[in-house]
């Protein structure tokens, strides 16, 4: 668990009491202009079952303060082929509407460039999302300027 003393923000991993907390969070999020799937009950519960049980793959975080929940943060780990080294993915990075433009998610992201110090970080944001694309910019993020394409089979979808 992680502690800013002046923001009295805490981030932790999730445990198997947070589940309708978070899949309510995520249903927000997912059913939001930030995103452009709506994700569903089966992708909220695998990504929750499969962030509990520790896979070498995906981490979520709640971030806390007071012992109020303010959001949440998947992590999807994965390699690069492009830079070459294991890639941290800042797949969902959620706050609730009250909590946002505070500095809460660059905080975040300077905890996890301190966690994962060689690893590249990556993330995608809508082109309309002007208040996180700043916030991006301002932790270092530079902009890729290409597409990005996805496939699911059938037998997924």
């Amino acid at each position: 668990m992680y502690y800013n003393a002046n923001m009295k923000i805490q981030y932790r991993k999730i445990n198997k009491n947070d589940k309708k907390e978070l899949l309510d969070m995520m249903r927000i999020f997912y059913s939001s202009n930030a995103l452009y799937t709506n994700g569903s009950e089966e992708i909220f519960n695998s990504n929750f079952e499969n962030a509990l049980n520790n896979t070498q793959y995906l981490e979520c975080y709640f971030i806390v303060s007071l012992e109020n929940v303010l959001g949440y943060v998947l992590l999807a780990k994965s390699y690069s082929t492009e830079f070459g080294r294991e890639c941290i993915w800042l797949e969902d990075l959620y706050l609730k509407e009250q909590y946002r433009g505070k500095g809460i998610i660059p905080d975040f992201i300077s905890y996890i460039k301190n966690k994962y110090p060689d690893k590249i970080l990556r993330l995608e944001v809508e082109q309309e999302n002007k208040g996180a694309i700043k916030a991006y910019q301002k932790s270092g993020f530079k902009n890729l300027p290409y597409l990005q394409y996805y496939y699911i089979s059938n037998k997924n979808q």
